[in-house]
């Protein structure tokens, strides 16, 4: 098979939530043990960080991944969904797996594959920890796909959990309120294992002490330890910079991960590398500043609050919920610009009217979809955002949307383009 037929077959054959939706969403996780048992158990070959939470789970596992990367360490990556390339999501060192890599895979355990039927996602996890095994990383961090206690990555035993916001996002899986959707992250807590909460929040406190406490494990409220407060973006806008406070010692972290809501991830980040540093690991003051400093560009992550141009100013993020679009309005709202535009699309399984009332009425609209069966209709996202109080015209495809509205923004104007990871990724030249 080529690597186009590769793709094909994994996308087709095996289901995919990210594409379908609730149909490719798995209740345990015997296909996972499977798979790993028929792969010789390679999740077993190496230390690892397990990374669970709503929002900032993604940009917190590539933080720890550079930090501990630019400390001398062989460092895996697994994150999901991905935006332009398959590949993405499985990194040593910041190197996406080899196409062919993946070819061989499937090749080798097709017959395996097609007995077992195993979810996209479940097939991804076995072939990331095959790869990490097969290149004898000294840890991989791996980010939880959706929820914790029932999601593929949870075979694993990892270094240290670490658990980031807690929010409203795959209600029709992972429950109704913060403190039932709590209790599904706080599945990846093991026993003994210490558990790194991010951000404290009243509704969820209790949920986690009680698990912490049932498995013997170690339980940190990073915000506790680290307060942290954004100064603000360079005058390049190429670095954003952080105040923080330990014991009332101040420190400045420069980060390459725009956006207000690193804010909140910070904590979780620097209370894992002390955790790891109290394991034994080495990691240097200065190590973990150059680190955070050049995260994205070490770890390779994209469509974290990326900046696309300038003169206008174009900017893009994947954060799609209510929490994580509320920190990107104000993030949004604190930068200097003359009219701001909003080129928004979204997925149709979403609750979209606390989103929409999130979103500021001055700016102007373009409604636009992703080429992905949970897109929801552009012509509905201006409906729904209309009755909202939210006016705007439809312009489906975000590159078409983004080329007329650099025609009508001027050079002192702001562009944003987001509501959807899908949306995102489908921006070219990303």
């Amino acid at each position: 098979m080529t690597y186009q037929e590769t793709l094909d077959y994994l996308f087709n054959a095996l289901p995919m939530f990210q594409r379908i939706g609730a149909a490719a969403f798995k209740k345990d996780l015997s296909n996972t043990l499977q798979l790993c048992e028929h792969l010789g158990q390679p999740q077993r070959k190496f230390k690892s960080i397990h990374v669970a939470g709503t929002n900032g789970k993604g940009s917190s596992s590539h933080m720890i991944a550079a930090v501990l990367q630019e400390a001398g360490y062989k460092v895996g990556l697994y994150t999901s969904p991905h935006l332009k390339s398959f590949t993405e999501r499985i990194k040593i060192n910041g190197q996406e797996i080899p196409q062919e890599k993946v070819v061989d895979f499937v090749a080798q355990h097709r017959d395996f594959l097609d007995s077992l039927k195993p979810s996209f996602f479940e097939m991804t996890v076995g072939l990331a920890f095959a790869h990490f095994a097969a290149g004898e990383v000294d840890f991989a961090v791996v980010e939880v796909g959706m929820g914790g206690r029932l999601d593929s990555t949870n075979v694993i035993i990892p270094e240290v959990c670490l658990i980031t916001n807690i929010g409203l996002d795959h209600t029709q899986f992972l429950g109704n309120t913060l403190g039932e959707i709590a209790g599904e992250k706080a599945g990846i807590i093991k026993e003994k294992v210490p558990v790194v909460i991010s951000q404290n929040q009243p509704e969820t406190l209790e949920v986690f002490k009680a698990k912490a406490m049932e498995k013997s494990s170690p339980v940190f409220f990073a915000d506790q330890f680290f307060k942290v407060h954004q100064i603000g973006l360079n005058k390049e806008y190429k670095n954003c910079d952080y105040q923080v406070f330990k014991n009332n010692i101040e420190s400045i972290y420069s980060l390459d991960l725009f956006g207000k809501y690193q804010e909140k991830n910070l904590p979780g980040v620097l209370m894992v590398l002390e955790v790891l540093k109290e394991k034994g690991l080495v990691i240097r003051p200065e190590t973990i500043q150059s680190g955070l400093a050049h995260a994205a560009e070490i770890s390779g992550l994209k469509g974290r609050f990326q900046k696309l141009d300038e003169r206008p100013l174009v900017y893009c993020d994947t954060g799609h919920n209510e929490d994580g679009i509320g920190l990107l309005m104000e993030q949004l709202q604190a930068m200097a610009y003359d009219q701001l535009y909003i080129i928004l699309g979204m997925v149709n399984d979403k609750d979209l009217s606390k989103v929409l009332s999130l979103l500021p009425k001055e700016a102007k609209y373009i409604f636009c979809e992703a080429n992905i069966p949970r897109a929801l209709p552009a012509d509905q996202l201006k409906e729904k955002a209309a009755a909202q109080g939210i006016e705007g015209e439809v312009i489906r495809n975000v590159n078409e949307a983004l080329t007329e509205t650099r025609k009508k923004a001027s050079k002192n104007d702001l562009i944003f383009i987001g509501g959807s990871t899908f949306v995102v990724a489908e921006i070219e030249n990303l």
